[in-house]
């Protein structure tokens, strides 16, 4: 039987691209190699992080499913960096992995119009012209027919696992590969490469002293998802399980030390790129000699097991030496092994090579989404598979693709690094990469995107119903601290908070001032029995930054200006008097579609991307 689209693999990206397909009316099969494994966490188990909490809730405001399934399976909550600005504050819960890959089957298997199947796929079926998806072949010799396919393999498609002298295929320890799609890629003509990456040993709790670590406690538990009602979440009930931490010390790194010579990351064995920024314990003893202690977070990975995550501790020694670095940690003296670490060491497909709704420039209807373009994190998989759901639903029907701005959302972001920069090691999202992180806030990512939500018909009666209920309750909040003014009383009453250089002003305005944080609850204490504090939060966060807020749309003007200006298909850059020999090289390979996306690229100076405004503008003339 085919079908209008297929979506390859079972993990975070594949969960949200199926989904958005179906729930856009088109009939869609879900091939995986391991039906139980849907929504497996592969490696920490938890959701929302730096940034990443940015990224779950902008998938929720689409109407993805992520903050769903984690509101319903957390087992701690927190909010990172509240000692910071709002900016690089973010949401991170911990799950109990095996009911957050329950819920996801469950949302797979209760979705309308979608289809689950269980086998691997080893090709793709093209049209006569080689330029057209037609369907997949599989393992099992089925050849099923579609019209839109969304490839979202992980780290299975010709994955390989090591840990010290072993080695083995494999996309997860104890599960296989996806062995010949790479292949078959390649001789299609696709541009692959390698990455690697990897997850740290499980050690059993009861063998573990807490005596010697530090406990971490949770917050109270709070939804990710805005379809909860506000301030009462829907993970309430639910228990919440403390983390641990701890340190490595000079015996840790002495005993690394001794084993570099049995790695195969320092033997040379492993050729793909692993990430910078989430290096193994071996990568962290051999690059900061100088550190005497590295941090451990010692995680729960849910209320269904005594398994213990060592977040901080990735590996591919041999079990022999992970087990003498992981004996000298305190608290961990005694642990006793359960699953050991591991690297992988997997095929993605280049990214720059994708049209910004992450269709393939190389065959029409061919999307792809997660780790398979090089980027790490379910968060990011998650967020990239919801784009590409939409727009395979968008091409099925013959619309134009939906493609969010750097200046819309954080996954706007994503998606153009990737497309517009490629990869060279594993992509993560950072606050850092976003030029407006003030406005992409987490707390806002309702406002911007379950707007655009609506217009698909990705947002159900009763989700709009809260999103104008709380769009609604900001806006009077707003006035109502525009309309406040600073008086001699309020000096008076709160002498401690200098109110007196704000007299006269209104509340939003004085909120600008760094030293006055905490004074809007004294200066409008009725807004507390009138609202929930979520919305309060929000509506008192855009006026302190609003200044900043207009400098950052300012920015994203100018640069919204730039990528407005189309390139047209088949655009000469080599005819481009003056440009230089790398920015040539590099805009033909990367084939940008507008200007803004070529002056992001690699090697083109300013210098040329002023060259290429004059050349387009002639042109359009």
């Amino acid at each position: 039987m085919d079908y209008e689209a297929i979506v390859v693999g079972g993990g975070h990206a594949g969960i949200e691209a199926a989904l958005a397909l179906a729930r856009l009316g088109h009939r869609t099969l879900m091939i995986t190699q391991d039906i139980d494994a849907i929504g497996r966490m592969s490696c920490n188990p938890s959701i929302g992080g730096l940034s990443k909490g940015n990224l779950v809730r902008e998938i929720d405001a689409l109407g993805g499913q992520m903050a769903k399934l984690i509101d319903a399976s957390m087992i701690q909550y927190r909010v990172l960096n509240r000692s910071r600005g709002p900016a690089v504050q973010a949401p991170r819960a911990q799950a109990d992995k095996a009911l957050y890959a329950a819920l996801a089957r469950r949302a797979l298997e209760g979705q309308p119009g979608l289809s689950l199947f269980m086998d691997t796929v080893v090709d793709l079926m093209l049209d006569a012209s080689g330029r057209r998806i037609e369907g997949v072949v599989t393992e099992r010799g089925h050849r099923v027919g579609c019209r839109a396919l969304v490839l979202t393999t992980g780290t299975f498609m010709e994955g390989r696992l090591f840990i010290g002298d072993w080695s083995a295929s494999g996309g997860r320890l104890g599960e296989r590969a996806a062995v010949g799609l790479g292949d078959a890629l390649r001789a299609r003509g696709f541009r692959l490469g390698r990455l690697k990456t990897g997850t740290p040993a499980r050690v059993k709790s009861g063998s573990l002293d807490y005596g010697e670590m530090e406990r971490q406690e949770g917050e109270s538990l709070a939804p990710f998802s805005f379809a909860a009602a506000p301030d009462s979440p829907s993970a309430l009930g639910r228990p919440s399980s403390p983390c641990w931490i701890t340190y490595t010390n000079e015996a840790t790194h002495a005993a690394i030390r001794s084993g570099l010579g049995r790695s195969p990351l320092y033997r040379g064995i492993i050729k793909g790129k692993g990430p910078r920024y989430c290096p193994s314990i071996e990568d962290k003893v051999v690059r900061f000699p100088e550190r005497e202690r590295h941090q451990v977070f010692v995680e729960p990975e849910g209320a269904y097991t005594d398994e213990m995550y060592l977040n901080g501790l990735s590996s591919s020694l041999p079990e022999d030496l992970q087990a003498e670095f992981i004996h000298t940690i305190p608290g961990l003296r005694r642990a006793a092994i359960a699953r050991p670490a591991y690297a992988v060491e997997y095929d993605y497909l280049d990214p720059s090579l994708l049209l910004a709704s992450l269709q393939s420039k190389l065959a029409l209807g061919l999307f792809v989404a997660g780790q398979t373009n090089g980027s790490s994190g379910y968060e990011e998989a998650a967020a990239q598979g919801i784009v590409a759901g939409i727009n395979a639903a968008r091409f099925l029907s013959g619309e134009e693709p939906v493609v969010l701005s750097r200046a819309e959302a954080y996954i706007g972001v994503l998606v153009d690094d990737l497309v517009t920069l490629g990869i060279d090691e594993p992509y993560r999202m950072f606050t850092s990469r976003a030029e407006r992180r003030l406005s992409l806030r987490h707390d806002s990512a309702d406002l911007r995107l379950t707007p655009i939500a609506r217009s698909l018909g990705l947002a159900d009666p009763d989700r709009l119903e809260l999103f104008e209920r709380r769009r609604e309750g900001i806006a009077e909040i707003r006035s109502l601290i525009e309309a406040r003014r600073i008086g001699q009383g309020d000096v008076a009453a709160s002498p401690d908070l200098a109110l007196g250089p704000h007299l006269g002003e209104n509340a939003a305005s004085a909120l600008r001032d760094p030293g006055l944080r905490d004074c809007l609850g004294r200066l409008l204490p009725e807004l507390a029995a009138r609202f929930p504090p979520s919305w309060i939060e929000t509506a008192e966060l855009d006026a302190r930054y609003a200044g900043y807020a207009e400098k950052e749309a300012r920015l994203a003007g100018r640069m919204e200006k730039s990528d407005r200006l189309r390139i047209p298909d088949g655009f000469d850059f080599g005819a481009v008097l003056g440009l230089s020999a790398e920015a040539t090289q590099r805009l033909e390979t990367a084939r940008p579609l507008t200007l803004g996306q070529a002056a992001r690229v690699p090697g083109v100076r300013s210098s040329d991307a002023a060259l290429l405004l004059v050349a387009l503008t002639r042109a359009g003339r």
